[in-house]
C-alpha cells in the first residue's frame, strides 16, 4: 500500500497564475503544493519575455517579466507553500483505497467532490507519485518556442545577430536594431528599446499592425523607422561584420536593405499542450474548458490562466489573477463546504 501525504490543493504550474493561486491558498490556510515542469518559477514572462514591460497588473505602473516574478516570490513567502520543481505531471488518476493510505485529511463523504472521486487525485510525475484531493491547473499556453525566421541564415547566429528573446536590454545600448512583427510584442520592444539604442527600424508584413491601440499610436509618434508592408527576404554579412537585412516589399518589386547589429525576431511562440490530452479533460480548441467556478470537466480539477477557455475569455495576467482566488475557493469548498467567506487579506498578512 502507497504512503503518501495528501495535499488540498496541487497547483500545477509556476507561472503567475500559479504563483498567485499559491499565495492564496496559504492565504486561506490550504495545505498547497505548488510544481512546475521547468527549473525556475515565473512562467512565460520570466523565460521567454524577462526584460518586457508589462502593464495590466491593476496598481503597478509597469514591471518586466524578471520583476514580477520576484515579487511573485516574495509574496508567497509569507506562506511558504512547498514548492517541487522540474517536476512533470503525466497523468491524473483517481485513488484508489488500495493506492493510498491519506495521513491528515478526513473528507466528508456527502461533498460533491468526495460522492464523485472519496480518494481524490494520483499525479503520477517525473519526480515520484504526489497525492491530492484537488487539483488546480495553471500552465499557461504550454510549452513554448518562439516562431522562426522563414529565412535560411547560419546557426551560430542565433542569440547573437539574430535573437528571439531579449535577457539583457543593456547589451543593446547604443546598437542599431531591426526587429521583426506586428504584434503587442514587437511594438513594445520598439517603445521599449528606441531610447537606449541608436537607431531601431521595425519590420511589418502588413500596412496595419496588431497591437494595442494606444500602444500604435505611441509607436506612430516615436523615432522608430516602421517599413511597412516588407518581409525579410535575407540575412547577410557586411564587411564591418555588421548583419545586412534584405526587405521584400509584399507587393511591388523595390527592395530597402538595412544595415543593422542585432535582428530580434518577434512572431510569437508556438505552444505544445500535449499534455492536457493525457489528463483526460475536456478541451476546445486545446484550451481547457471550465464553468463559472474555473471547474473541469473532471470533479476537483480546476483551472485558470492562459490554459482556459469560456465565453468573454481575456488572455491578461491581471485576469488569471482574478480568476485563482475564484478557482481555490471552490476547490476547498469541495472539501469543506462549510467554508467561510474569505477573510480581507489585510487581517490575515497583517498577523
Amino acid at each position: 500500500m502507497l504512503m503518501l501525504h495528501q495535499y488540498e490543493i496541487t497547483i500545477v504550474g509556476g507561472g503567475p497564475a500559479g504563483m498567485f493561486a499559491a499565495f492564496y491558498a496559504g492565504m486561506r490556510g490550504a495545505d498547497v503544493l505548488l510544481v512546475e515542469s521547468t527549473a525556475a518559477l515565473g512562467g512565460q514572462p520570466a523565460t521567454q519575455y524577462p526584460q518586457k514591460m508589462i502593464y495590466d497588473i491593476a496598481g503597478i505602473d509597469g514591471v518586466n517579466g524578471v520583476a514580477l516574478t520576484q515579487r511573485l516570490a516574495q509574496q508567497m513567502d509569507h506562506f511558504q507553500p512547498e514548492i517541487r520543481l522540474d517536476t512533470r505531471v503525466d497523468s491524473i488518476n483517481p485513488a484508489t483505497g488500495t493506492d493510498l493510505v491519506v495521513d491528515w485529511l478526513q473528507v466528508d463523504a456527502n461533498t460533491p467532490a468526495a460522492k464523485a472521486n472519496p480518494h481524490g487525485y494520483i499525479l503520477q510525475t517525473n519526480q515520484g507519485s504526489i497525492a491530492t484531493q484537488t487539483v488546480l491547473i495553471a500552465t499557461g499556453g504550454g510549452a513554448f518556442a518562439p516562431r522562426r525566421l522563414a529565412v535560411d541564415y547560419p546557426t551560430e547566429w542565433d542569440g547573437q545577430r539574430v535573437i528571439y528573446t531579449v535577457r539583457d536590454v543593456a547589451a543593446l545600448t547604443g546598437q542599431t536594431l531591426a526587429i521583426a512583427g506586428g504584434g503587442d510584442s514587437a511594438i513594445d520592444w520598439a517603445l521599449t528599446l528606441v531610447d537606449r539604442a541608436q537607431d531601431v527600424h521595425l519590420i511589418h508584413r502588413r500596412q496595419q499592425f496588431r497591437g494595442l491601440e494606444s500602444s500604435v499610436a505611441q509607436l506612430k509618434q516615436s523615432r522608430v523607422h516602421i517599413h511597412t508592408p516588407f518581409v525579410i527576404d535575407g540575412l547577410s554579412l557586411t564587411a564591418n561584420d555588421q548583419l545586412a537585412v534584405d526587405l521584400r516589399p509584399v507587393h511591388g518589386d523595390e527592395h530597402e536593405h538595412l544595415v543593422v547589429d542585432r535582428l530580434l525576431v518577434n512572431y510569437g511562440f508556438a505552444s505544445d499542450n500535449k499534455q492536457l490530452r493525457r489528463w483526460e479533460l475536456a478541451l476546445d480548441h486545446n484550451l481547457v474548458t471550465v464553468d463559472r467556478l474555473y471547474q473541469t470537466s473532471r470533479p476537483g480539477i480546476f483551472a485558470i490562466g492562459d490554459v482556459v477557455t469560456y465565453p468573454g475569455k481575456v488572455k491578461l495576467i491581471a485576469n488569471a489573477f482574478g480568476e485563482a482566488p475564484i478557482a481555490v475557493d471552490a476547490a476547498l469548498r469541495t472539501i469543506h463546504p462549510d467554508l467561510r467567506q474569505p477573510p480581507h487579506s489585510a487581517a490575515v498578512i497583517g498577523k
